[in-house]
């Protein structure tokens, strides 16, 4: 039973966090499989332009993570 799966992103440009330049490419059950997903992508326009623009998120099934207390919005922590 899988317990753990890797979400393989890429990103590129000089603001890595605009959502125009973020991309979720797949979902994996190994790391493996996702460095075998990374070695295509990389031979494609655009991906091959930007070869250092992946990455590898490993998630637990099952187990909160992040937020896990809660959030501000931006114009909050900006006013702080």
């Amino acid at each position: 039973m899988i317990k753990e799966v890797f979400i393989l992103h890429h990103t590129y440009g000089s603001d890595k966090e605009e959502d125009d330049n973020w991309k979720e490419l797949g979902i994996y059950s190994s790391r493996p499989k996702a460095w075998n997903a990374i070695r295509r992508f990389r031979k494609k326009p655009g991906f091959k332009e930007y070869p250092k623009g992946f990455l590898i998120s490993k998630y637990i099934l099952d187990k909160d993570d992040g937020c896990l207390e809660g959030f501000i919005t931006w114009e909050e922590a900006l006013k702080e």
